[in-house]
């Protein structure tokens, strides 16, 4: 069984590539892929992801708002807070820094930043961290908010080693994206192959990112089995290895999110 550990059910393509979410998370299953966290990006659009989720127990939920996503809404711990203690939220974020696509909004960003990492705090929930050429400040961010008592998950990583080994030090884990399987990902090739597995979580980020071979399609978590593969040739083991292992990891780390049985059976030649 494997988890993707970050995808955006509510901005898949219904339109044309999937008929709704139910056809999306039975393609997951017939893959091995039998539990998603559906990852919030904006306050705005949070409760109606939360309503589309709702249906599916296998589908967890998480409420932040994206470092790209600042608008009215962003700088509302008391909007966050009160949307993020909803039982059905398992995390914080997605939150973090991003000075790659907007280093113009860089206070603005920290400002929102510091204010999630205090609400993972005050309700013992772990963060969900989005991190694009801001190492040092996203570790002082983490550090200064004691965010050690929470944890959480580097996501889509594509930073340092030395990076990883400092959040693993504050009990945070890494998540390995279709990044890795991209001809320019040599660097993050050797930083996965260096970490150990069990702080890593696998994960799409749909519907952006998709792996080899399926680059230049919108990505879908079905498609988190092609990342585990991968990983698992880098590392010279098993996927089950690493399906298990992730798994384990990711219902560790969060740990209001409830495995629930699978409901299809897993055909993974689809």
């Amino acid at each position: 069984m494997l988890v993707d550990s970050h995808c955006h059910l509510d901005r898949l393509d219904y339109g044309n590539k999937h008929q709704d979410m139910t056809e999306v998370i039975a393609k997951a299953a017939r893959r091995g892929v039998e539990h998603m966290l559906c990852i919030g990006v904006s306050l705005r659009s949070f409760p109606d992801m939360l309503a589309a989720i709702k249906p599916f127990p296998q589908v967890f939920a998480s409420c932040g708002v994206h470092p790209l996503h600042q608008d009215d809404e962003a700088n509302n711990p008391e909007l966050l807070l009160s949307l993020a203690s909803d039982p059905a939220v398992v995390a914080i974020g997605e939150t973090g820094l991003d000075y790659f696509y907007a280093p113009e909004s860089a206070s603005l960003q920290r400002q929102s930043f510091e204010q999630h990492v205090a609400v993972a705090v005050a309700l013992n929930k772990p963060l969900i961290i989005h991190t694009r050429q801001a190492q040092d400040e996203t570790l002082a961010v983490l550090r200064a908010g004691g965010a050690e008592k929470v944890g959480g998950v580097l996501h889509c990583f594509t930073e340092s080693l030395d990076m990883a080994q400092a959040a693993i030090e504050m009990g945070f884990y890494i998540s390995i994206s279709g990044i890795v399987t991209f001809n320019s990902a040599a660097a993050l090739r050797e930083v996965v192959k260096a970490l150990p597995l069990e702080r890593l979580l696998v994960e799409t980020d749909s519907p952006w990112l998709a792996p080899v071979p399926f680059r230049g399609e919108e990505n879908e978590p079905a498609y988190t089995r092609t990342v585990a593969e991968f990983i698992a040739n880098l590392k010279g083991i098993s996927t089950e290895e690493v399906a298990a292992q992730t798994t384990a990891n990711f219902f560790k780390l969060f740990k209001l999110a409830r495995p629930v049985q699978p409901t299809h059976a897993n055909n993974h030649t689809n």
